[in-house]
């Protein structure tokens, strides 16, 4: 097994365990008040972040199958496995971050971790050939739906900070809006890939995420937020579309 592979797992366990390890022994400060310091101009409904369930399964099925003696070799596996190793390990730092209330930490560990994992898929699904469904949806999937989680991730938490630090007036609809409309900018650039669909499906879940939350403070930011989930939810099945065609052409 390479270096890389066993960085991979390692990732996945330090990212796995963190969030246990600070639970457990009632490390610092929890995900949740961590958020609640800031949170006043855009959040997301506590419900929207059990998505990590499924992220994490996936991450744990893309560890094994990368470790795979024959995946040694795999082009677009090694080309993804240190971008992977980053953005995976940098999940588990942000628990401790959080927990330790560094708040620029914070943004700087789940930034770089979206868009060095990002950046490596749009990359990387640019060059390699094409890939067998199994490939697909134990590496390729996984991978893409921690980038899109940490996209929409990542404009919630700038805006958590700079509320929370008084850079901006809290509930600033400006700025709600604003990040809103990153997010959906960058998340239809990078769906312009069909074999990055999955990645729309996490930003599309927490932006309705919130818009549960907003809807009764800021109705017109939680319809804009809906609005801009049923864009990206609508642009990741056109493109899941093209994909499973060019799957059946063989």
């Amino acid at each position: 097994m390479s270096f890389a592979q066993i960085s991979v797992l390692a990732a996945v366990v330090f990212a796995i365990v963190s969030p246990i390890a600070q639970a457990v022994f009632g490390i610092g400060l929890t995900a949740s008040q961590f958020s609640q310091a800031g949170d006043a101009t855009l959040r997301a409904a506590g419900y929207a972040f059990s998505i990590w369930s499924v992220i994490y399964a996936g991450l744990i099925a893309y560890a094994l199958y990368q470790a795979a003696p024959r995946q040694r070799s795999a082009p677009a596996l090694r080309s993804l496995s240190w971008p992977a190793v980053a953005a995976i390990f940098g999940t588990g730092l942000w628990i401790w971050a959080s927990a330790l209330n560094e708040r620029w930490a914070s943004v700087l560990i789940i930034v770089i971790s979206a868009i060095g994992l990002t950046w490596a898929l749009s990359r990387v699904s640019r060059a390699a050939p094409e890939t067998k469904l199994r490939g697909h949806i134990l590496a390729w999937w996984p991978l893409c739906l921690l980038a899109g989680w940490l996209t929409i991730a990542s404009v919630l938490n700038i805006l958590t900070v700079l509320t929370a630090e008084h850079l901006i007036e809290a509930g600033s609809r400006v700025f709600a809006i604003g990040g809103l409309a990153v997010a959906l900018a960058v998340v239809l650039v990078v769906l312009g890939r069909p074999r990055l669909w999955p990645y729309g499906l996490p930003p599309a879940w927490g932006l309705v995420g919130v818009y549960v939350a907003e809807r009764d403070a800021k109705p017109d930011v939680a319809s804009i937020a809906l609005a801009c989930a049923v864009v990206i939810a609508a642009s990741s099945a056109w493109q899941g579309m093209v994909f499973w065609r060019r799957q059946s052409r063989g």
